[in-house]
């Protein structure tokens, strides 16, 4: 073993810091998304060989393989148990996604990586003292200060008790900090190292990164050194928000103090690396780390072989399984068939078949298990006549089993060839299993073959298929959208019979469809069987039924049911549980959010949930929803879940993140009756839970609606914050749902309640203000800024900017004549680049370059601002050479481009036709940064679909999924359009389908 590290070590050690240095000039201090994890291929059957001769290498080594199965003798268990228990318990099933569940994952490990060092969560015997402190923290503040509160305790405040404080106070960061500034005033020797990274830890879960920097800017004032503790918590941190760059450097940094980096630090940033897909120096990490005999754990090493087999680095893939074969003494057949499961995933089936001859020549036994990976890789790269004739062959074999039928039928769905799937479905003579069943009846329905539905129903009867929840869900909605509701009644009757407990959600769907074909009184029917069988009706489910009533003058019908729910409700809001704040273990964590995240339907993770034998807390529940958040329908029902535990109420936190994820997944019904449910069980309704509905709301453009919250929230007597104003106003002056008089009336009120408006909302303000004529209420915005402590040059700016931006270069001009010659200079310097922009906006390029001239004589330099301006203004006026000659020039003057730079490119070379060279400047990005993020998609999806080129926004589309940004509803409308446009509206109609998998992903289906 030791043999084998010091090879390692002679052959790639000895150059790793240069390439360390090398890859973070480019990354330096960038807060950047994930990258592109996938291409996308065209959907057909057969995906094109880029040349000829590849299509002649890829059918020359499938015809080996399939000889190899062909001629191999299987010794199989169809009945087996898995041959590998550590394949099980890191299982990942293929084709999944894998963007959101490994990022849990790997946040999870990461945690566990520094329980040891931050012991953060750790607090069992909390002291009184600290306990009283953390009472005084949390309550409201009244007439007397909370400082002076802390001031009359007679305590004294060691390292300890201000470590503990702080570590109570983790989830709010702002009353951590307030504590933490209050005693380094009180008593500074209580601050010790230790202290900071507590504070530092806190902060950075908060992402306040800028908090984070004046901390150590602090600590470097007071002495105070920085330990191994420190450097592993900012790397962690900025490692977790994929600020890459930044990561790099504090590893750097670190080595130069001194510290030499330890397992974990090294675990961390390979970890970061590969979620990133940064495979080149991910590698490097990973080679220094084998020289200096420090070995990844299983989970690092299956994340790394991910990243390089979506990289492409085939190579690298070779030389890692070899490591882990031989350094690691991980088993050979586990390691080859992570391999082949990558490889499947990333859509590299030459590649995976490749894995298959490897295992061949090596003697390694061929499972059944290969097979499923292998031909599920296939059809979900629409290779299905390929899969088939391996099918073919292992049905010579005699091998094939149910689960590989499942994945033929559906990759025949996906394609939507109902036909050959229900003739396979006949043909292969197997018992499939229920989820196979239930998604064909399901297929049949919504293209309204009932009948075939209920053959598929029947022959599950006959073959003594065990039904699930959800198989029984399908065959109840297909009997009453065909009106046979009699027949739907005996399919429920029958399964409680057997002792089957239809879950609420099947109820649901009962109700909804009978509401649609207008059978109330079965609806109501319905709605007493639950009540007798004392099952959990929640507000949405009664909500919908009144609601219908109401629309068809039956609400008498339900009047005396209404009655009994306030009664209970008014119970309900009696009974008011406190739960105390309890520390979780990161292994629950990682198994909850490794549960929920996944593709399972949500009966087979509520089992799961079940076996876990889980300590469920409020703050256990917050960092799953927190992890879980893209996943928001899965995320809602696990909140629904843990809400029945009779050992557990939720908190007001707990349900403002529920609010808040029902809010971003556009599910605003489910996050009222949240909000309705809050206040029944009589839990506090704070400001933050009405900013969150009032920033829901408004996002999007429905500002009346938020509005009405704002004026709702005053009524209750519950005060506006910071937040909640900057958030009214932010929506009130968006594009969508604006309305500037109460936007203007809202600013004022926040000014005169104390709060002060940042940078972000003041420019956001004045530039809707400037974009309607009203300059006169925006000056008198500046003055008020000025009363408020804003510096003149600053405030002007601001305001001048925002001028420019509207096109009223002129009337900014003036303003900034009004400023005296002491500040002028400075505020020239604000101002150099929207000027420079708002000229060349209006086509005066003379008047753009006179300025930039008179601004080098007083020594301002072109920013990147103006040489980003020049490049946009001359590919609009068609001078493509003109743009990139100033490109060249900004580069090569030590200027920086920046995302808007690479982004206005990339437009511009799309508007001119040049769709090659703007996929050149895009591929730069994702490699050498800074990375594409929502904007960047989105204009390049918007450009591409006007210029006919739609299919290659469609390929975008799925892109910004792999790599875990969500596309807009532009996002997809635009590339519908275009494709109509062009008429291929079978791809468009794909692109609708994908739009409402993302919908009903986020949504609750409670």
């Amino acid at each position: 073993m030791k043999f084998l590290f010091k090879f390692r070590e002679v052959c790639s050690s000895a150059n790793l810091l240069p390439v360390h240095i090398t890859n973070l000039q480019s990354f330096s201090f960038s807060i950047i998304t994930r990258p592109s994890r996938n291409p996308n291929r065209k959907n057909i059957e057969e995906t094109p060989m880029k040349n000829g001769k590849e299509k002649q290498d890829f059918a020359d080594l499938f015809e080996e393989i399939t000889q190899i199965l062909g001629t191999h003798s299987f010794n199989v268990d169809t009945n087996r148990g898995s041959r590998f228990p550590l394949m099980d318990s890191i299982n990942v099933e293929v084709g999944d996604s894998l963007d959101c569940t490994e990022a849990v994952c790997e946040n999870a490990d990461m945690n566990q990586e520094l329980e040891l060092r931050t012991t953060i969560m750790a607090e069992k015997d909390v002291s009184p003292t600290v306990h009283e402190v953390t009472q005084i923290l949390r309550g409201r503040e009244g007439e007397v200060s909370i400082e002076e509160q802390l001031e009359n305790m007679a305590v004294e405040f060691d390292s300890d008790v201000v470590d503990k404080v702080l570590k109570r106070c983790f989830k709010v960061p702002d009353l951590a900090l307030r504590f933490f500034n209050w005693i380094k005033l009180k008593n500074l020797s209580s601050v010790t190292t230790a202290t900071y990274n507590t504070m530092i830890y806190i902060l950075g879960e908060s992402k306040k990164f800028d908090m984070v920097e004046k901390l150590l800017e602090e600590m470097e004032n007071n002495m105070c050194k920085k330990d191994i503790k420190t450097w592993t918590i900012l790397i962690s941190h900025y490692g977790k928000s994929n600020t890459i760059g930044k990561a790099l450097l504090i590893f750097e940094n670190m080595k130069k103090s001194g510290l030499e980096p330890d397992l974990a630090v090294y675990k961390i940033m390979l970890r970061t690396l590969c979620n990133s897909v940064k495979s080149d120096i991910a590698m490097e990490f990973y080679k220094e780390m084998m020289s200096k005999e420090m070995e990844p754990d299983t989970n690092l090493y299956k994340l790394l072989l991910h990243c390089l087999a979506h990289s492409g680095d085939i190579e690298s893939i070779h030389l890692v399984a070899n490591d882990m074969i031989n350094i690691s003494q991980i088993p050979e057949q586990y390691v080859y068939t992570c391999m082949l499961k990558n490889f499947c995933i990333s859509n590299r089936i030459k590649e995976a078949l490749e894995v298959i001859k490897d295992i061949k020549n090596k003697d390694i036994a061929i499972e059944p298990e290969h097979f499923e990976i292998l031909v599920k890789g296939m059809c979900r790269a629409d290779r299905i006549s390929d899969a088939l004739e391996i099918v073919d062959i292992l049905k010579r074999k005699n091998v094939v089993d149910k689960k590989i039928y499942g994945i033929i039928i559906n990759g025949y769905l996906r394609r939507n060839d109902v036909s050959k799937a229900l003739h396979l479905l006949k043909d292969c003579g197997q018992t499939l299993s229920v989820y196979t069943y239930t998604e064909l009846m399901q297929h049949l329905f919504r293209i309204s073959e009932f009948e075939k539905g209920f053959d598929i129903y029947n022959m599950m009867l006959e073959k003594g298929v065990e039904l699930d929840s959800v198989a029984i869900t399908a065959v109840i909605a297909g009997y009453v959208q065909q009106n046979r509701v009699s027949e739907a009644w005996k399919v429920v009757k029958s399964m409680e019979k057997k002792g089957m407990k239809l879950t609420s959600k099947c109820y649901m769907v009962f109700i909804k469809e009978l509401c649609k074909i207008n059978r109330s009184d079965e609806a109501i029917n319905i709605y007493d069987h639950m009540k007798g069988l004392k099952l959990r009706i929640d507000d949405s489910m009664f909500n919908w039924i009144t609601s219908h009533l109401g629309k068809n003058r039956e609400l008498g019908k339900i009047q005396e049911r209404t009655t009994i729910e306030k009664d209970e409700t008014t119970l309900d809001s009696n009974s008011i549980h406190i739960e105390p704040s309890k520390s979780f273990t990161e292994h629950d964590l990682h198994r909850v959010c490794e549960i929920v995240s996944s593709s399972m339907t949500w009966c087979s993770k509520e089992e799961s949930l079940q076996k876990c034998d889980l300590h469920i807390t409020p703050d256990l529940v917050m960092e799953v929803l927190k992890t879980c958040r893209l996943h928001g329908g899965a995320a809602l029902q696990f909140f629904t879940w843990v809400g029945n535990k009779d050992v557990y109420s939720h908190t007001a936190e707990t349900y403002n993140m529920a609010m808040k994820i029902a809010g971003q997944g556009k599910d605003f019904k489910h996050m009222r009756i949240l909000f309705h449910e809050m206040r029944r069980k009589g839990l506090l309704v704070s400001s933050d839970t009405w900013t969150i509905m009032i920033l829901q709301y408004g996002r999007i453009g429905l500002t009346e609606i938020a509005l009405k919250i704002f004026r709702e929230m005053k009524e209750t007597g519950c005060s506006p914050n910071g937040s909640t104003y900057k958030s009214l106003i932010v929506s009130l002056c968006g594009k969508k749902g604006r309305n500037v008089n109460e936007a203007v009336e809202v600013f004022l009120e926040m000014c005169e309640a104390g709060f002060v408006p940042d940078k972000e909302l003041i420019e956001i303000y004045l530039g809707c203000l400037c974009e309607i004529g009203n300059v006169l209420e925006a000056k008198t915005c500046v003055k008020n800024l000025c009363r408020l402590g804003f510096c003149t040059p600053l405030a002007y700016s601001l305001c001048i900017r925002a001028l420019c931006r509207a096109g009223k270069v002129e009337e900014g001009l003036l303003m900034a004549d009004e400023v005296g010659e002491k500040d002028r200079n400075t505020l020239d310097r604000y101002i150099y680049g929207s000027v420079i922009h708002g000229l060349l906006r209006e086509k005066r390029l003379q008047a753009a370059l006179e300025k930039i001239e008179s601004m080098k004589t007083v020594s301002i330099f072109p920013t990147v601002h103006v040489y980003t301006s020049l490049i946009v203004y001359f590919f609009r006026e068609k001078q493509i050479s003109k743009a990139i000659e100033v490109f060249e020039t900004m580069k090569r003057e030590g200027c920086e481009p920046t995302i808007v730079t690479y982004s206005s490119l990339i437009r511009g070379y799309v508007s001119n036709g040049k769709i090659v060279d703007a996929w050149g400047v895009f591929r730069k990005m994702k490699n050498e940064g800074p990375l594409p993020d929502f904007k960047t998609y989105s204009m390049f999806i918007s450009c591409l679909c006007k210029e006919g080129n739609s299919e290659e926004g469609m390929r975008l589309l799925s892109e910004m999924l792999n790599v875990g940004i969500a596309p807009s509803t532009v996002n997809f409308r635009d590339v519908f359009y275009g494709l109509n446009r062009e008429g291929k509206r079978n791809l468009a109609q794909s692109v609708l389908t994908s739009k409402w998998d993302l919908v009903s992903r986020r949504k609750s289906l409670i």
